[in-house]
């Protein structure tokens, strides 16, 4: 299973959300720092659930990062996050 599919089950499992989209952007960030040439290090999510809709945004960053547990956190350099 790819790291986005491995992200996206998590995150649809923890929060049932409306909507979810996670893009891998590790092609874009070749050659630089945290790029450890597996081409999955780098992803984008979008994601709105009625779960995270009443959080603040440091509470929704922190609720995803629980949810994708620390063993998918700690293979991956960057996570940038479009919560609503």
């Amino acid at each position: 299973m790819s790291m986005s599919d491995e992200i996206k089950h998590k995150l649809a499992e923890a929060f049932a959300p409306d909507y979810l989209v996670v893009t891998n952007d590790s092609h874009r960030h070749a050659g630089h720092s945290g790029d450890d040439g597996s081409g999955e290090t780098h992803f984008n999510v979008k994601i709105r659930a009625d779960a995270l809709a009443q959080m603040n945004r440091v509470a929704r960053h922190r609720a995803i990062h629980a949810a994708l547990g620390p063993n998918i956190i700690a293979r991956i350099h960057a996570l940038a996050l479009d919560v609503g």
